[in-house]
């Protein structure tokens, strides 16, 4: 893994986002973190990073919506979708929209980080 790799963490719970947000710093990786979608966008105004974890059931714009746009402006970024939906229709409908992979929630942490991993492995390609 890259040890200049950059994610941003989108989650409206602050204790689920800020949990993966320490995990995820101690791994070494350059974390930001954004509590929405508008929040998120505006993060990735003030400069790129490679993976975005985002949360789909928040407030305002939902976490499909959000996908769509940050595809438009940053394609390259690759998207992991959290859903916390009983069934994994919100993650097969994340994909379907350009995310890279979804984990649902509770998400095991080693299963989330794998997936980052192959993520920036894609970015890297």
């Amino acid at each position: 893994m890259r040890s200049d790799a950059r994610v941003l963490v989108v989650d409206d719970e602050d204790d689920v986002r800020q949990g993966i947000c320490q995990r995820l710093g101690r791994r070494g990786l350059a974390i930001r973190e954004a509590g929405d979608c508008l929040a998120a966008l505006a993060e990735l105004e003030r400069g790129a990073v490679d993976v975005i974890i985002m949360d789909v059931g928040m407030p305002g714009l939902d976490g499909i919506a959000c996908l769509a746009r940050v595809k438009e402006r940053w394609p390259a970024i690759e998207v992991i979708i959290l859903t916390g939906h009983a069934s994994i229709d919100m993650g097969l409908s994340g994909i379907k929209n350009g995310a890279f992979d979804y984990c649902l929630k509770p998400c095991d942490f080693n299963d989330l980080f794998e997936k980052i991993q192959l993520a920036l492995r894609h970015v890297a390609d």
